[in-house]
C-alpha cells in the first residue's frame, strides 16, 4: 500500500514536469496554447513546470537513497549539524 501512494505521490510531479516539455516544444513550434498570450509566457511557465517536476522527482529519489545509504559521500547529510 506504501509503495501505491508513493507512486500516486510521484507521478503528479511526473505530469507536470511532461507537460512543461509539451508547453516548450510547442513554443519552439509556434503553436500558442489557449490559457497563454504570448510565446514566451507558454515558454516561461512550460519551463517552471518542468523544474518544478523534475525538483521534485530528484529530490524523493535522494531522500529515499540517503535513508537506504545509497549515495556517494558527498550526498550524504552531516550527522553532527543534523537534529
Amino acid at each position: 500500500m506504501v509503495r501505491i501512494i508513493a507512486l500516486l505521490i510521484l507521478l503528479i510531479p511526473g505530469i507536470l514536469a511532461g507537460y512543461g516539455i509539451k508547453l516548450m516544444r510547442d513554443m519552439i513550434f509556434g503553436i500558442l496554447q489557449s490559457p497563454f498570450p504570448s510565446l514566451f509566457l507558454q515558454f516561461s511557465v512550460g519551463l517552471l513546470f518542468f523544474v518544478i517536476g523534475l525538483g521534485f522527482v530528484a529530490g524523493f529519489i535522494l531522500h529515499r537513497d540517503r535513508k537506504r545509504n545509497k549515495v556517494q559521500n558527498r550526498f550524504q547529510k552531516d550527522k553532527k549539524t543534523s537534529h
